[in-house]
């Protein structure tokens, strides 16, 4: 599928290939940004290839000028709510409206796979994904998923 912002989504691997390669980019940032931070960390809430793939999950690389620029994925967490893991736009992508094309799609997967209702959060220093959140309809709820570096949960009921 291509948006507005010509960002051609196709599934991917987390663990391999350019999806690889974007989330390990996310990880070493959100490291960097957290002091060291491991997302893979045993208090961390896990979003790997098990989690990320068929049947209830899904991960996705976007795709601009036949160069991967941004990835996410979607986890199941029961049979009609799922969480938005491991989004993540290239730096040089950024400030384009990609997060927010990247957001759509996440959505438009989730609703693909069944799901009603989809979660994310965020930590302190990503103010700017956030800001992405709540201008979309995403509604602050109670941790949960035990986020130790989160400090906002947010959740929003699908169209489909």
């Amino acid at each position: 599928m291509t948006t507005a912002v010509e960002i051609e989504f196709r599934a991917a691997h987390v663990d391999a290939g350019p999806g690889g390669d974007l989330a390990q980019a996310m990880r070493e940032e959100i490291g960097e940004m957290y002091g060291g931070l491991d997302l893979d960390g045993p208090s961390m809430p896990k979003a790997g290839a098990e989690q990320l793939s068929p049947p209830g999950g899904a991960f996705i690389v976007g795709w601009r000028d036949g160069r991967p620029v941004c990835c996410g994925g979607v986890k199941r967490l029961d049979g009609s709510t799922c969480e938005i893991k491991q989004m993540y736009v290239a730096p040089a992508a950024r400030g384009q409206g990609v997060a927010r094309a990247l957001l759509h799609e996440l959505e438009r997967t989730a609703v693909e796979l069944g799901y009603a209702v989809a979660r994310l959060d965020t930590g302190p220093k990503q103010v700017h994904a956030r800001a992405l959140y709540a201008s979309e309809g995403y509604e602050e709820i109670e941790d949960f998923n035990g986020n130790p570096v989160a400090v906002y949960w947010a959740e929003k009921r699908l169209a489909g």
